[in-house]
């Protein structure tokens, strides 16, 4: 074996794919398998790709490209797979390694750069976007468009996603955001609180909420100063070694606060964090500061699920509860957000068939592969209406909009809604944050 057949090798993480049994246990659990029926878009399929590269036997990285660009990262596959295949892993470097080959057009290599490098690391860029997204609203320039139609010739189909994002908040209520907010009861631990990036600057409320929420259940709040984006979308993107830059710039900035836990309240920012160990597991200098942060990172219901909570106001209706796949497969937390909404006295709790498949969503998957990511919602929709639910639940932003968009084609606007935990939570105990329109 040649050098270059060697580095080819330790790129794909050839040696991990030997794992993999070929049982096929991970088929019926793959949203693209189920949806397309091609083994190779399946996780032992795309498995037996990298070996094949790895062995030589392809020499044609393009081969990987469609297989690899389709799958959505829901990691449902290690959840079923007997042998401890590390899919997530293989999927990550294989990305990385076609990213590093592909020649991209000029107009994708700059849009890349541009909101990859630029604008979702910056505080000050995502903040200047929820700024325009009120701007876009209160202006009346959301109504004429929507009102001409023009939304509905926008590409990517995002006239079907403006349609659904959140209320923007205002620039003066971004700004009354307090730094640390202390514990309104008997204080159980000090939270140093993550914000994420696309969760601030379209889910503000729901920070502000959780954030609350917290502090009503006994905790001092800290929102850590110069902290920014995960670096999911990086390391989806093939783009590993931007998403290392990140995860240093948060290990250093959440090492400057003395706090029991590092909280967020989305997914799959909670995913990306947790594996900060792993992703820096072979720098000397960042190994033992990764895997501290990561033991520290949790979602907010699992905090939540330690304290005491307000009181609930009793809530009579029906509620489902819509998985976020990282949560679930990654961070291993499920239990937790169903115990807290079983706490809301007089909700009926129903669990939807297939629960743990994913939504579609899968960051911008729903947006880059829309057919497909529809084909996967509709049929989860099915599953959710079979429940005869009022209320869906969700913990991810993206699994937020994907249920809400799901609910608009399913022609339940008007019965159904669609809320994150801390949403509900927060009705629940009839807490609500300043609203500055």
């Amino acid at each position: 074996m040649d050098s270059t057949q060697k580095q080819l090798r330790e790129e794909l993480l050839y040696d991990k794919t030997n794992n993999c049994v070929q049982c096929g246990y991970c088929l019926p659990v793959c949203p693209t398998y189920v949806a397309f029926g091609k083994e190779t878009h399946s996780p032992r399929g795309r498995i037996n790709l990298v070996k094949m590269v790895g062995e030589g036997r392809i020499t044609n990285l393009s081969v990987l490209e469609e297989p690899f660009d389709y799958c959505l990262g829901c990691r449902a596959c290690e959840t079923a797979c007997p042998t401890g295949v590390e899919y997530g892993a293989i999927l990550e470097a294989t990305r990385a390694a076609i990213v590093r080959r592909k020649r991209f057009t000029v107009p994708v290599r700059i849009l890349r750069k541009s909101m990859l490098k630029k604008v979702f690391p910056s505080r000050k860029m995502m903040n200047l976007t929820g700024d325009a997204m009120w701007l876009y609203e209160k202006s009346g320039l959301k109504k004429a468009l929507r009102t001409s139609g023009i939304t509905k010739a926008l590409p990517f189909h995002l006239g079907a996603f403006e349609s659904i994002v959140p209320p923007p908040v205002s620039p003066a209520e971004r700004k009354r955001a307090p730094g640390e907010v202390k514990a309104r009861r008997a204080k159980q631990f000090t939270i140093a609180f993550f914000t994420g990036c696309i969760m601030d600057a379209m889910f503000h409320r729901i920070n502000q909420l959780s954030i609350r929420l917290l502090s009503e259940a006994g905790c001092d709040v800290i929102v850590v100063q110069n902290q920014t984006c995960c670096g999911a979308l990086h390391a989806h993107s093939g783009e590993m070694e931007e998403a290392k830059e990140l995860a240093k710039r948060n290990i250093e900035a959440f090492e400057k606060v003395n706090a029991d836990y590092i909280v967020n309240n989305a997914g799959g920012c909670g995913a990306m964090k947790v594996e900060y160990g792993h992703l820096l597991a072979s720098e000397e200098e960042w190994a033992e500061r990764a895997k501290a942060f990561s033991a520290k990172s949790k979602d907010i219901s699992q905090i939540l699920a330690l304290c005491d909570l307000p009181p609930f106001n009793p809530r009579e209706e029906r509620v489902t509860y819509q998985r976020s796949c990282h949560m679930t497969n990654v961070q291993k937390v499920s239990k937790e957000p169903i115990d807290l909404l079983k706490r809301v006295p007089g909700i009926q709790f129903v669990e939807m068939d297939q629960a743990e498949m994913c939504c579609g969503s899968a960051g911008i998957y729903n947006i880059v592969h829309y057919d497909v990511s529809m084909q996967i919602l509709d049929e989860k929709m099915q599953h959710a209406k079979a429940t005869d639910a009022a209320i869906i639940i969700t913990t991810n932003p993206g699994c937020l909009l994907q249920m809400k968009l799901g609910v608009e084609r399913e022609g339940l606007s008007q019965s159904v809604r669609v809320l994150h935990l801390i949403e509900y939570l927060a009705e629940a105990a009839g807490i609500s944050v300043p609203d500055e329109n």
